[in-house]
């Protein structure tokens, strides 16, 4: 299957402004592009790019004053097969892990592994491990958290979300990833793009999306606390520890949004 996505995004800017925007795909999905994910701006402008710590192209530019848009609008070939389901999934002893994936195991800006080990050994302590063991993290923050966007609130951590039991797709995410650490399972935040495919109406409004990865076995498996059910047409735009890794755009001067749009549809 082929799914055209993309984006534009307006702001004002009252003055010249650096900015660093994580909107490119994944290079991961490199070789699915059917045609080139070009950003754009409007007015045009400089732009140079660079890889991140974690492998995420980013692209740097000074937004000049005045109304700035970037956009894109690309043609990705999918799979069209949900995210995979391996039951036998075994977790990986904390030794045997590969370096790479030591860091998922540690706290991080918004996820307070020191402040929530308790609750995690307590509740899913006797759960199997492997696979099953982050299935069950995955149905405790679904059904734990309440999904709204009147909820959205950038600077909400995973304890906060979890004391607070709403959030958006990144604090199901954030929480599910520091139980998973607090479990000794790598985990990592990953934002992309996921449309409606393969789900029946009502729809919400098009929007980014926020999951997460875990590590097991010699592998990174999709979970997404979020939905909690496979999910068909995932594009992958970058990774990190969490939302503060992997933000889509860092402004550095004061600045307002006016336009925000964002499309993610199979073409039939």
């Amino acid at each position: 299957m082929d799914i055209q996505l993309g984006f534009e995004i307006g702001y004002q800017f009252p003055r010249p402004t650096p900015m660093i925007l994580t909107l490119s795909i994944h290079y991961s999905r490199a070789s699915d592009l059917l045609r080139p994910d070009h950003l754009l701006t409007s007015p045009s402008v400089p732009t140079t790019a660079y890889r991140d710590l974690f492998g995420n192209w980013c692209t740097r530019l000074v937004a000049p004053a005045g109304r700035f848009v970037l956009s894109t609008d690309t043609v990705v070939h999918d799979s069209g097969l949900p995210d995979a389901v391996v039951p036998s999934a075994p977790q990986t002893p904390v030794e045997y892990l590969p370096e790479s994936a030591l860091v998922y195991l540690l706290g991080s800006r918004y996820c307070e592994t020191d402040l929530l080990s308790d609750f995690a050994w307590q509740r899913f302590g006797s759960v199997p491990n492997g696979w099953a063991r982050v299935q069950a993290v995955c149905d405790f923050v679904h059904q734990h958290i309440e999904f709204g966007y009147q909820h959205a609130r950038h600077t909400r951590s995973a304890l906060e979300a979890f004391r607070e039991g709403k959030g958006v797709c990144r604090d199901y995410a954030h929480l599910a990833i520091t139980l998973c650490r607090c479990l000794n399972i790598p985990a990592r935040y990953c934002t992309g793009y996921l449309g409606d495919v393969g789900t029946s109406p009502p729809y919400g409004p098009m929007d980014f999306a926020g999951w997460f990865e875990a590590f097991l076995g010699d592998r990174w498996y999709t979970f997404d606390a979020r939905n909690n059910v496979p999910r068909v047409g995932r594009v992958l735009i970058a990774q990190g520890r969490d939302a503060s890794d992997v933000a889509l755009s860092c402004t550095f001067g004061a600045n307002q949004l006016d336009g925000f749009k964002v499309w993610c549809d199979e073409i039939h």
